[in-house]
């Protein structure tokens, strides 16, 4: 990605030096304990959070979804993955200054297709990075469950070591891959603004854990497609094999793969995210259409 001429987003919020991120800034919504429904969508439970799901029976949505410095040069940095140094500050705050860019570019994306396709106005989230577990309107979080988003204050978490786990551990890299994390995790929060994260989130209290698991792929599934819209409306920055790299995470952590990687087979009425091929197929379609109009995975037939 070429983000040299793009400003850096003012909605950072930083609490890698808390160490914990026990700290609570006000923000909407009950403090619930994990293990209890939370408003929170996350891009996926990858490491710890997957072996609950699939070696404990613990449903990740269950636990994060109720009822995801100057001159930096990312063309040159074609990975901006941020090793951190223990009880630290970071050793290197390329990841904070790409992390803020790439904001800027969803607010400037979604605050144009609000006003000019909805008719509404938008409203920025705001990006807390985290370092170990974070406190949240939606309860505690550990950066093993991944990035997130919380509608009840309306902010993505994301520890930047996810970064390396999606390099070292499921072999996703690139700038363009880790925009689409952030780019990803703010669909869920166009999703909150819409109203469609709350009647899911009601929908799933309703159903059958197979149905309640059915509602959350689509839900993920939106969001990957919302992905792509963002990319689409970014293309000019973008530099060739940008796209391959996003498809690639995208299929990187779809459930089949990830649960085969796991435990050696697959469960697919344990879905939670979606399968790598829907995964791709939904971020490809947001990309080639341009249009929000296209991501409604809760009318599609196929998915």
């Amino acid at each position: 990605m070429r983000l040299d001429d793009e400003r850096q987003s003012d909605n950072i919020e930083d609490r890698r030096s808390q160490g914990g991120g026990f700290g609570f800034p006000g923000g909407g919504g009950p403090r619930i304990r994990v293990g209890a429904r939370r408003g929170g969508m996350g891009i996926g439970g990858i490491i710890l959070l997957l072996a609950l799901s699939y070696f404990m029976g613990v449903n990740p949505l269950d636990m994060i979804f109720g009822g995801g410095g100057a001159g930096l040069s990312p063309t040159s940095q074609r990975d901006v993955s941020t090793r951190q140094i223990p009880g630290g500050a970071p050793a290197n705050d390329a990841g904070k200054v790409f992390a803020a860019k790439v904001l800027h570019t969803t607010e400037r994306t979604w605050s144009r297709i609000f006003q000019n396709e909805l008719h509404k106005t938008y409203v920025k989230p705001t990006l807390v990075l985290f370092r170990g577990r974070v406190r949240s309107a939606c309860g505690m979080a550990s950066a093993a469950m991944g990035p997130f988003y919380c509608p009840g204050d309306r902010k993505v978490y994301l520890d930047l070591s996810f970064y390396d786990d999606m390099k070292r551990k499921l072999g996703a890299s690139g700038d363009f891959a880790q925009a689409y994390v952030i780019a990803h995790e703010v669909g869920h929060h166009v999703q909150n603004l819409l109203g469609i994260a709350g009647k899911v989130a009601a929908a799933r209290q309703r159903v059958s854990k197979a149905r309640a698991n059915a509602l959350s792929v689509r839900m993920e599934l939106q969001a990957d497609c919302l992905a792509g819209v963002w990319g689409r409306d970014n293309r000019d920055i973008l530099d060739a094999g940008d796209i391959e790299e996003a498809l690639n995470a995208a299929a990187a952590i779809g459930d089949d793969r990830l649960q085969r990687r796991a435990q050696g087979y697959v469960v697919p009425e344990s879905f939670t995210h979606g399968t790598s091929a829907q995964r791709v197929r939904w971020f490809k379609r947001g990309f080639e259409s341009g249009s929000i109009r296209a991501c409604d995975t809760f009318a599609a037939d196929r998915l």
